[in-house]
């Protein structure tokens, strides 16, 4: 991993993705902490809907992205993406400046759709600039970076919420914004993958087309429904999260950060040790592992909390010294732990196994699964929500749920 850190084929995009996560999570979290803490009548849903609008317009835009990154060199377009982020930035800080909601829903859509346009890019350029055994560290990386980014994005975002913060929410939105551009300008040139392609205006025949190539390759089919699961159980974990620890357990603005940031170190962790278990090998059983993982300690979190419902809002210290606390932070711990065994393998599987040609549009088209994954749980969650399901039920579900993906992986899982 080392290595690959100094390397000038893979650090500019490591940078590139940290910047880019860390705003992304850092504006969510300033909304979320501002909707959960200011009072708004039907937070939790509302904290739910941000995940939706997040993540919506990967359904929409993945595959125009995986379009773009096959026909043109994907450096060039990381650049011309983030260039435009600066100015969705921009749009950011005007609504944090006016505590607008609207505005700042408008902008984290706007993060939504680059990341959108972003994604098929930053995992398809990998295996043009790496070798396949490189691709499992590679991805531990970039899993790594991304949660690293949550983490300081939701300390900082927590911190963000309080009074006179709006000249160092605007400092670090356009500093970051910028970071993420200068980066993207150092990203080596990849060459075009498919400079015959055209691009589609048609985005629901293009999606509709890379869905049916995916489906047509088996181990493909699999890679991207393992991968849904996952970002399916982690979109509903962190919008879950939230409202457990303020109604539940206690919490306060703090402890709410606090279990953001273990979520995050934790997720880091098992990405990593993910990579240390494949040595440079596609190993699927890790991925088995993780969700067994994954949906044991989701059911706990759900089963521990059902007694809970403190009313006061207490500092970390207090929460973690609490049975309850300690409970929930080694469930959240062992969740995380093994959403990265998880994602880690499965993803270096179906970039292992696109055609050079189509990598960026099989990435896509597993982006739109993942969306669509992502978008109906929150929806469907928000709808629990308003219908007065608690969130003890909601996480025994997610677990019952991913139990029962752990037993269909186990019994669909390609042998190489």
């Amino acid at each position: 991993m080392g290595s690959l850190l100094l390397s000038r084929r893979f650090a500019p995009l490591f940078a590139c993705q940290f910047f880019a996560a860390f705003n992304d999570n850092f504006l969510k979290t300033a909304l979320v902490f501002l909707i959960l803490f200011g009072g708004h009548p039907d937070a939790a849903a509302l904290i739910t809907l941000a995940s939706a609008v997040f993540i919506a317009p990967f359904f929409f835009l993945s595959a125009l992205g995986g379009e773009l990154a096959d026909r043109y060199d994907k450096a060039r377009v990381a650049q011309w993406l983030k260039f435009a982020e600066i100015f969705v930035a921009a749009v950011a800080v005007i609504g944090y400046a006016r505590a607008s909601l609207p505005i700042l829903f408008t902008a984290l859509a706007g993060f939504g759709v680059l990341a959108a346009l972003f994604g098929p890019l930053k995992y398809g350029i990998l295996p043009d600039h790496l070798a396949r055994e490189k691709l499992p560290a590679a991805n531990a990386l970039v899993e790594g970076a991304t949660f690293i980014a949550i983490l300081t994005g939701t300390i900082v975002g927590g911190l963000a919420s309080g009074a006179d913060a709006a000249r160092p929410f605007a400092l670090l939105v356009m500093g970051f914004a910028l970071a993420c551009w200068l980066a993207a300008l150092l990203i080596p040139p990849s060459g075009e993958g498919a400079p015959q392609l055209r691009v589609s205006a048609n985005v629901a025949a293009s999606t509709l087309a890379m869905i049916r190539h995916l489906r047509a390759d088996a181990r493909l089919w699999w890679g991207a429904l393992v991968t849904s699961w996952f970002w399916l159980a982690g979109i509903v974990v962190l919008s879950l999260l939230p409202p457990l620890i303020k109604t539940r357990i206690g919490g306060d603005e703090a402890t709410v950060t606090a279990y953001l940031a273990l979520f995050s170190v934790a997720v880091g962790i098992g990405s990593g040790a993910a990579a240390a278990i494949a040595r440079g090998r596609i190993v699927l059983k890790t991925t088995l592992c993780g969700a067994l993982l994954l949906g044991l300690f989701a059911l706990d979190i759900g089963v521990a909390s059902l007694g809970g419902g403190a009313a006061a809002m207490q500092p970390p210290a207090t929460v973690f010294s609490s049975a309850l606390g300690i409970r929930a932070a080694v469930d959240f711990a062992g969740l995380a732990i093994g959403g990265g065994l998880f994602i880690v393998p499965a993803f270096a599987a179906v970039q292992a196994w696109s055609s050079p040609d189509y990598r960026a549009r099989t990435i896509a088209a597993v982006n739109v699964l993942n969306a669509a994954f992502m978008t109906g749980a929150t929806v469907l969650v928000a709808l629990l929500q308003k219908a007065g399901v608690g969130v003890p039920v909601l996480f025994m579900g997610l677990g019952a749920a991913t139990l029962l993906a752990a037993l269909a992986i186990w019994q669909t899982m390609p042998d190489h």
